[in-house]
């Protein structure tokens, strides 16, 4: 069976002062019209993992305008693990800067990463159709989730980096000089960014394997393939020495760099900066230059290959998450998506204005009218 939502609940959650959807392993389409809830239901499954969820919101943020001002979701999860009660919430007072949360599962306190351990997702909404055009920090975040759903002991050293660095970048902006402050950080930078290098290629070499096994079995599909990269300092070192050799370097790196950095008050050497490379396959051209439309195919190539490689090596396939994504489809890739949610045996999510579009799902799925906060069949 695949990984399903069996129950939702949600308490003061957005505009949704109380709801509960009652479910079965098939995928999910919630229809209305705009400003009716659909993506607040999406944003609340995905609170079920870790981080900050689809939108990346802080957490106080989320509690509804004239509620307690917290939030509570509840959910029955059949995963790997059996079926486990999860909970996950805000309280008033949790913290000034919205950052904490409180998550249960299976009846005991657990932190937040902990969830990824339970539930795994991959999400596409309309935020990401910038992604190959934007800046490096999105495409790094886009890898870096599936990086943490097939490595998920990856994610201490994302925060150990990221604090080190933090620190470091604080020093420079303190004026300080003192060898002995910086060499300690360095150290642990240079550890964890070989870490997050080294699993990070990993990911690709394995996501981009996937893609070249589907293309040679099945020829170009109406989502076309994507050849994969990743550009960067650790990441160019990793091809030519051992992990050992790559940390001392960085490390040395950084050292000689301080001066450089302490200009720009702010480390420009690193895994912060690598950036994931995208091709359209079929044309051989930057995706950054091709059309809107072959972004969003490519991007959605892209997005339900990391589900199939996360299904690949767990066993079993992560829920997906996908906002308005049919409307952008014409009628082939949207039939195609829908058939390849079906070959995945994925609990899919999908919201949408118009119920026609996913006639064809309508004997393969749950499709529930949501209208400002009500939710039915």
């Amino acid at each position: 069976m695949p990984l399903s939502i069996r129950t939702l609940k949600l308490t003061d959650f957005r505009n949704y002062a109380a709801a509960r959807l009652d479910l079965d392993a098939r995928p999910v389409v919630l229809v209305g019209e705009n400003g009716s809830g659909k993506t607040n239901l999406l944003e609340a499954v995905s609170l079920l993992g870790p981080g900050h969820g689809l939108r990346g919101r802080p957490y106080a943020e989320l509690a509804r305008n004239d509620g307690s001002g917290g939030f509570a979701i509840a959910a029955t999860v059949r995963t790997p693990h059996g079926e486990l009660d999860i909970g996950t919430g805000y309280g008033p007072g949790a913290g000034e800067d919205g950052a904490g949360r409180t998550v249960r599962i299976a009846g005991k306190d657990r932190g937040a990463g902990a969830l990824g351990e339970y539930v795994k997702q991959v999400f596409l909404i309309p935020a990401m159709d910038g992604l190959f055009t934007g800046g490096g920090s999105e495409r790094r975040r886009f890898l870096d989730r599936l990086v943490v759903a097939i490595a998920p002991g990856i994610r201490t050293s994302l925060n150990r980096y990221d604090r080190a660095m933090r620190q470091r970048n604080r020093l420079f902006q303190m004026r300080e000089y003192s060898p002995a402050l910086f060499e300690g950080l360095e150290e642990q930078m240079a550890e964890a960014g070989v870490a997050i290098a080294a699993a990070r290629l990993d990911a690709v070499e394995r996501l981009a394997a996937l893609i070249e096994d589907r293309l040679a079995a099945q020829g170009q599909t109406p989502f076309p393939h994507a050849v994969l990269s990743l550009h960067g300092t650790l990441e160019a070192d990793l091809a030519m020495r051992s992990a050992t050799e790559a940390e001392d370097a960085f490390r040395i790196l950084l050292e000689a760099g301080r001066e450089r950095d302490r200009a720009a008050a702010r480390t420009l050497e690193g895994p912060h900066r690598s950036d994931l490379l995208v091709v359209h396959g079929p044309k051989n051209a930057p995706a950054a230059i091709c059309s809107s439309g072959e972004q969003k195919a490519l991007l959605l190539g892209l997005v339900l290959a990391k589900a199939e490689l996360i299904k690949t090596m767990d066993g079993i396939a992560p829920l997906v998450l996908l906002d308005e994504v049919a409307a952008h489809l014409d009628e082939t890739r949207r039939r195609a998506l829908f058939d390849e949610i079906l070959r995945l045996e994925v609990q899919a999510w999908m919201t949408g204005t118009d119920k026609e579009l996913f006639s064809p799902l309508a004997q393969d799925a749950q499709i529930l009218d949501v209208n400002r906060g009500i939710i039915g069949s």
